[in-house]
């Protein structure tokens, strides 16, 4: 259990958070202290500000203006004790302050959100102080903000790398179908051209027994069948075919096999509307949307296909009467292996939704649903 679970990608993962991890941290205590000192050295500054306003002794003074020249870094802004500014600024935007009047005010607003203002008292008016309001330095917004852009660009690469993985699953498992599809097809090729040598064997013996012609009906079938496995995972040579005269065709087959209490329709107001499909594996979508439609039926309904043609496409319906979909399913009904029925491997519609949109360049969807009332499957070919 442990071996399966502690596999290298779960080690590089661990790695990955820890790595990360650390640097935030690090990242943290370093601005942290960066931080500190950088309020230490305005402390300092006030402290040189405070002696020059209250000393006339040169080389104090020489001392204080040194200290005073060293900060060119972090921003300041002086103001009188009623936090009027009074126009001595550090580290400051000069062209800001003298096209926009009120752009001191909006630093003061935000330096106070972030420090405390340092007063400094003018000795020879105990009543006046000069308020010394100060921010962060480049330096420190810049090591404050790493965290989060490392944590963005961190998220980003998790993104892509979830949606590669995806699509490269997506992709093995499309190879896996494609494979197993063509697998079956080479498979039912032999035993179907024997069926076929020993039916033409039958029919020289006696061509008037009914059993042949049926039989010759399921070999054709069978070779229908293999045609459409063939086609999975390769391009289809797409033909002009007329789209009503091909579905008459697959609703006169469903029909031969439903009860007589199931009725079908298929309305066209243009009957020559054509489109490029390959008729076997359209045929194949048809069947599964129309068996779908009499499982929901349950031997007792109506059936109702309507095509429709816009200048661009063509829109073929096809109604049920049936149970309906449940909302919570509606999401679910094209996922591989979902099925509500007892029995079925819930890949009919996967496999339809993917015939008609990688093989077709259409579209196919459930244009609505209701529980009790019934389903319509919705498909889009362009013209």
């Amino acid at each position: 259990m442990f071996h399966s679970f502690f596999h290298w990608r779960t080690l590089l993962t661990l790695i990955a958070v820890l790595i990360v991890t650390g640097t935030i941290f690090y990242s943290n205590y370093l601005s942290r202290k960066i931080e500190r000192e950088e309020k230490d050295r305005i402390k300092i500054w006030a402290e040189s500000m405070r002696v020059k306003l209250n000393t006339t002794h040169s080389p104090t003074l020489g001392l204080c203006q040194l200290i005073a020249e060293e900060n060119h870094e972090i921003p300041i802004i002086e103001t009188d004790e009623r936090g009027h500014p009074t126009g001595v600024f550090l580290n400051l935007d000069s062209a800001l302050v003298r096209s926009d009047t009120g752009y001191l005010r909006k630093k003061i607003n935000e330096f106070e959100q972030v420090h405390e203002p340092i007063p400094v008292t003018i000795s020879h008016d105990p009543l006046m102080q000069n308020l010394y309001y100060f921010g962060n330095s480049k330096l420190l917004n810049e090591v404050k903000f790493y965290p989060i852009i490392q944590l963005i660009i961190i998220a980003l690469f998790l993104v892509l790398t979830i949606i590669s993985i995806q699509v490269r699953n997506t992709s093995t498992q499309n190879q896996v179908w494609a494979g197993m599809a063509k697998e079956t097809a080479h498979q039912l090729g032999t035993p179907v051209t024997s069926l076929e040598g020993w039916i033409e064997v039958l029919k020289e013996k006696n061509n008037t027994d009914p059993i042949v012609g049926e039989m010759q009906k399921d070999v054709e079938r069978l070779k229908l069948i293999t045609d459409r496995f063939g086609k999975i995972g390769s391009k289809p040579q797409l033909e002009p075919i007329r789209i009503k005269a091909q579905i008459d065709k697959m609703v006169e087959y469903i029909r031969r096999r439903s009860s007589d209490r199931i009725q079908f329709s298929v309305t066209a107001p243009a009957p020559e509307a054509v489109a490029k499909i390959s008729p076997p594996l359209f045929d194949w979508v048809i069947e599964n949307l129309l068996k779908n439609a009499l499982d929901a039926l349950e031997n007792n309904g109506q059936i109702v296909i309507s095509i429709l043609e816009e200048p661009n496409r063509i829109m073929i319906d096809i109604q049920d009467s049936g149970k309906g979909i449940l909302k919570k399913h509606l999401n679910n009904v094209f996922k591989p292996g979902f099925t509500t029925k007892k029995r079925g491997w819930g890949l009919g519609l996967s496999l339809s939704k993917r015939i008609i949109e990688q093989y077709h360049n259409g579209s196919l969807f459930v244009k609505n649903s209701e529980p009790g009332k019934g389903t319509t499957f919705r498909i889009i070919l362009p013209v």
